[in-house]
């Protein structure tokens, strides 16, 4: 998993509330179980008609936004089925923090598991974020792990709250494999262990 530190980048407004994970990535596109290829899928229905082509008003559409790294969305973001692909699809397509005043549960913890920063803020914050994305290409946001600090392009400045476990992880690339593998001396040493006490085993 790639360390998340500090992004700067640029930041596409979704409005919308509820947005639940089918909308994100819909049930068609789960059959896969690689991490990879998801992010042209990444919000099909809203993203193109029943042609394939792509719906121009759509936000990720608009050339402003095709290279959005952060995402502004609207309450409750995340809801809806458990699927690990939806943070996939998110991280395919380049998203690598979402801001929302609020998020599911399991989506939210996804998140984290998989190299996405979800950040809570209160909704005036959310307001003035969102405004501020709406300016496009040029309104680039940086947003920074260390000191939980989300800045907008016109100078405002937004701290955030995190679990220092979870921030610990995403600083270091860590996801359940990578924890693992950090006591893999400890477990090593375990086995050999064992395999002197009980040879049989």
């Amino acid at each position: 998993m790639d360390k998340f530190t500090t992004l700067t980048g640029i930041a596409a407004p979704m409005p919308l509330v509820n947005i639940d994970t089918d909308m994100i990535i819909p049930k068609q596109f789960l059959k896969t179980i690689k991490r990879s290829g998801l992010g042209v899928s990444l919000f099909d229905e809203m993203r193109y008609d029943r042609e394939g082509n792509e719906i121009a008003d759509f936000v990720l559409n608009q050339p402003a936004y095709r290279d959005a790294q952060i995402l502004i969305a609207g309450d409750n973001f995340g809801c809806g089925s458990s699927r690990e692909h939806a943070p996939w699809a998110l991280l395919d397509f380049g998203i690598r923090c979402v801001i929302s005043t609020s998020f599911a549960d399991i989506f939210f913890n996804n998140c984290f598991k998989n190299g996405i920063l979800p950040i809570t803020l209160p909704q005036d914050a959310v307001d003035m974020l969102m405004e501020d994305a709406r300016k496009g290409a040029n309104a680039r946001m940086t947003v920074d792990l260390e000191n939980q600090t989300v800045s907008s392009a016109d100078g405002h400045e937004f701290r955030f709250q995190i679990d220092s476990f979870r921030k610990h992880c995403l600083l270091n690339g860590l996801d359940d494999i990578g924890l693992t593998m950090e006591k893999a001396p400890a477990i090593d040493a375990y086995e050999d262990q064992m395999a002197q006490a009980r040879p049989w085993v």
